[in-house]
């Protein structure tokens, strides 16, 4: 796994050794971890409180780049300690495809925090449907004029002060020639190969890749087609790439495309980063193979293994994962659970220091002293001062009341029935989908840790571990219904066989079962041989269904 390192310092007083300590440990993480670090970001004397640290948005931007697959952090205060922006950013590399990991914390601190991250990620995205539909409108009527709404840059393109696409001469140049060179037979790899020689990726701070490759060749503004949304507008910008050269070349993309890779729904690996070793404390990565039957088996095995350096045996994909599903499927069912983590999670908003706890006592207090006012007016005690006094207080509360609702619709504090809501929502999940069993994991497992006989299974909304054994691993492996295994002998007759493949005594009975199927077919055919010489042989279809319903 490709990762980089982020390591910050918050005061003047402390020395750049500690920047010094924080790479070296997670260079060590990352050697024990089998990861290769291809860069670092470092921020010195900048608070994690804030957002607004200049390496840490650098390495927010390079994750759209998809450049790397893990952040390892010293500690995870590294990353932030707002938990607002921590649930921000970590939703922007999670969508990246982007994990963050901590090379001192193997159980991260604050687990409550981090399920409480994720429900505010959730409800952030239902509060941004209005905005959302706002910013639209704005953006449509820029569509209608065929001007750029911001995004990812087109290589081949820029934009003029007016939002207009005009063409940029040498990209343009390399854009032509990647058409011509697929026009021509040329493989993506070759066209690759001939960009990075003419210092492409270099030039123009761009990762020449596979996928770089293709969205170019499937690119529709090429040829002057203006898209956004459900507004298409032809020949409305500038035109790179002719669209005679540019049709041949897409009915070559569908005939070469190829069917989706077993892999991508198979083997997403959704426990990485989350399972360690319990032997020597590594993490444990995805492994697959094939048997020589052709059957695909994937595992989960410890990187120091790898290595020889750990007896720990690899443990199946689908069984701990299974088990693992079916542990928080378990807890989310169980309401008497559900009932003290959501008292637990609303109180956990108050924990950090934020403005809005410090407003809402400033608003009380103003509160109280409006009412001593008012209670002294009423006891006759009024002078021209207390009138004005009570003027400025009503003013300063109505402030105050401002910048409340402000720093709500900012940083929200969720009541104790949305947090119950959300924690509901994640038993409507599609477990069938990878993308809804990596949800469940990643907002409810802090960490797993596998020994050789059970597993012990640290949870976001429980401070106590849960021990799971390896027979209860296999019963919730065998609880998961998959289709029988199917494959083929060397005549073409396919038969069943488990996952397990056939033992020395399974093998010799299929093979006398075979050869007494065989002797039966003769005997068969001999008869039937012997009564058409006598002319009273029956239909020849009987002894036909006879041999192929044994195996014939």
């Amino acid at each position: 796994m490709r990762a980089v390192i982020y390591a910050r310092y918050s005061s003047d007083n402390q020395r750049e050794e500690s920047i010094d300590g924080q790479l070296r440990e997670c260079m060590e993480f990352a050697e024990r971890n089998d990861f290769t670090v291809i860069d670092s970001y470092i921020d010195r004397a900048l608070s994690a409180k804030t957002d607004n640290r200049p390496n840490f948005q650098r390495m927010i931007k390079d994750s759209y780049k998809n450049l790397f697959d893990v952040v390892i952090v010293w500690k995870l205060d590294r990353f932030a300690r707002n938990r607002y922006d921590s649930a921000h950013y970590k939703n922007i590399l999670k969508k990246n495809g982007v994990r963050i990991v901590s090379a001192k914390e193997i159980i991260s601190q604050g687990a409550e925090g981090i399920l409480l991250e994720s429900l505010l990620e959730g409800y952030a995205e239902y509060y941004s449907v209005e905005l959302a539909e706002k910013v639209k409108r704005g953006l449509t009527e820029n569509a209608l004029k065929a001007k750029a709404n911001g995004g990812t840059r087109t290589f081949g393109y820029v934009v003029d002060k007016d939002r207009n696409f005009q063409i940029e001469p040498v990209a343009a140049g390399i854009v032509r020639d990647v058409f011509q060179m697929y026009a021509d037979g040329k493989k993506i790899k070759e066209i690759i190969d001939v960009l990075v020689s003419r210092g492409v990726s270099t030039n123009y701070s761009i990762s020449v890749s596979f996928s770089f490759i293709q969205r170019m060749l499937s690119n529709r503004r090429y040829m002057g087609e203006y898209r956004f949304g459900d507004v298409v507008i032809p020949d409305a910008i500038p035109v790179i790439v002719e669209k005679e050269l540019f049709e041949r070349v897409a009915v070559m993309l569908e005939k070469n495309k190829k069917a989706p890779s077993r892999h991508k729904a198979e083997d997403d690996y959704i426990l990485t980063t989350k399972l360690f070793c319990g032997s020597c404390g590594a993490m444990m990565n995805g492994e697959s193979g094939t048997s020589h039957t052709g059957a695909a088996y994937r595992y989960y095995k410890c990187v120091n293994a790898r290595k020889k350096q750990c007896k720990k045996k690899p443990v199946k994909k689908d069984m701990i994962e299974n088990a693992v599903i079916q542990a928080i499927i378990e807890f989310l069912d169980d309401n008497k659970k559900i009932d003290p983590l959501v008292g637990r999670l609303y109180q956990a908003q108050f924990n950090e220091s934020s403005a809005i706890p410090r407003l809402q006592e400033q608003i009380q207090d103003t509160q109280k002293k409006i009412d001593n006012l008012i209670k002294a007016a009423e006891q006759g005690f009024v002078s021209e001062s207390s009138a004005k006094r009570l003027q400025e207080l009503e003013e300063s509360k109505k402030q105050q009341e401002i910048k409340l609702l402000q720093e709500q619709i900012k940083k929200p504090l969720l009541t104790q029935e949305q947090i119950e809501f959300g924690i509901y929502k994640f038993k409507k999940l599609d477990l069938k989908t990878r993308k809804g069993k990596q949800k469940l994991i990643d907002s409810f497992v802090n960490a797993i840790f596998v020994y050789d006989d059970h597993i012990k299974l640290f949870c976001n909304y429980t401070d106590s571990e849960k021990i799971i054994t390896f027979d209860e691993l296999k019963s919730s492996s065998a609880n998961s219904p998959s289709p029988p295994k199917i494959r083929t002998t060397q005549t073409g007759s396919p038969y069943f066989s488990s996952t397990k493949g056939l033992n020395s005594s399974a093998t010799v009975y299929r093979q006398g079962h075979r050869a007494r199927a065989l002797a039966v077919r003769d005997e068969a055919r001999a008869r039937w041989e012997e009564k058409r010489s006598i002319g009273s042989a029956p239909p020849r279809t009987r002894p036909r269904r006879l041999f192929r319903r044994v195996g014939a």
